[in-house]
């Protein structure tokens, strides 16, 4: 074999391979998604590329309402809100933006930007003025796809959007960043912390259970069936349950279980102790 040859075969050896993977022509983003992991088992791409490729895949599939930050926990400010206020919300949240709402959660008034607080913390500006600060909230709709909002987020320069549903109320919101996760995994920073469980046994065999949790999530950890028609979390059962807000440590049964609200404010339960009851 002259050293010509034998220098075209690992190349000749590439390409037949890659003509191997994309021999046939695909028909829909699940053939495609077939011939990306055909190409990575091949070692064509590897598994870091092959993960992005389907996240992109995935998004370009998706709606707002799939991946939105559900309105139970978004992280708002009242427009009347002082200025020791605003901060506290700032600081103990660790978030950059902040949907600010006047009368309800419905009445979005704008987006402000924590960065537009320093400016006044540096100055000791005591005529804070929030509605001076704030920046027009973008709002879309829960059937926004995915791949357009992202496209938009970019050539646009905004970064998070308010989603509402066919009434005009708030769904919740959605940011650049959950975006791209969807596409590259999780993204996480110095100021995020490990998230527990949703559901945790204790040592005297109840449950800590957070109000957030969805009714899907309790129904499968507990091999339950307890109906999700009209509520998505736990929480917003044993609201209805109660049929008015509980205070610290009130309990209530029904569907087999008693239900502790633990941990809570003037607006909302936050945990709950699930104790199941015996047959």
């Amino acid at each position: 074999m002259n050293e010509e040859t034998a220098n075209s075969a690992p190349e000749k050896s590439l390409f037949e391979r890659i003509g191997r993977v994309f021999s046939q022509s695909p028909r829909n983003s699940e053939d495609v998604a077939d011939i990306l992991r055909s190409a990575e088992n091949e070692s064509i791409i590897d598994a870091s590329v092959l993960q992005i490729m389907e996240g992109a895949l995935k998004v370009s599939d998706q709606q707002a309402r799939e991946i939105m930050i559900p309105r139970s926990q978004m992280v708002i400010i009242d427009d009347d809100f002082s200025l020791e206020q605003v901060l506290e919300v700032v600081i103990s949240s660790q978030h950059s933006r902040f949907p600010v709402v006047g009368e309800s959660s419905d009445d979005i008034k704008g987006i402000l930007l924590a960065k537009e607080m320093l400016p006044l913390l540096l100055s000791g500006n005591q005529s804070f003025d929030l509605k001076s600060l704030l920046r027009p909230a973008t709002i879309i709709p829960e059937s926004k796809r995915l791949n357009v909002l992202l496209q938009e987020f970019r050539e646009q320069r905004y970064h998070m959007a308010i989603v509402v549903d066919e009434y005009g109320g708030v769904s919740g919101l959605l940011t650049i960043e959950d975006i791209l996760e969807e596409i590259v995994g999780e993204i996480e920073d110095e100021t995020d912390e490990h998230e527990e469980a949703p559901i945790i046994a204790t040592a005297n065999g109840s449950f800590n259970v957070e109000a957030i949790a969805e009714i899907s999530e309790f129904n499968e950890f507990f091999d339950v069936g307890l109906v999700d028609d009209e509520f998505d979390t736990i929480g917003g059962l044993v609201l209805h349950a109660f049929g008015r807000l509980p205070e610290i440590n009130e309990s209530i049964d029904f569907d087999g279980f008693t239900f502790t609200v633990t941990d809570g404010d003037n607006r909302k339960i936050s945990k709950l102790e699930v104790i199941k009851i015996s047959s």
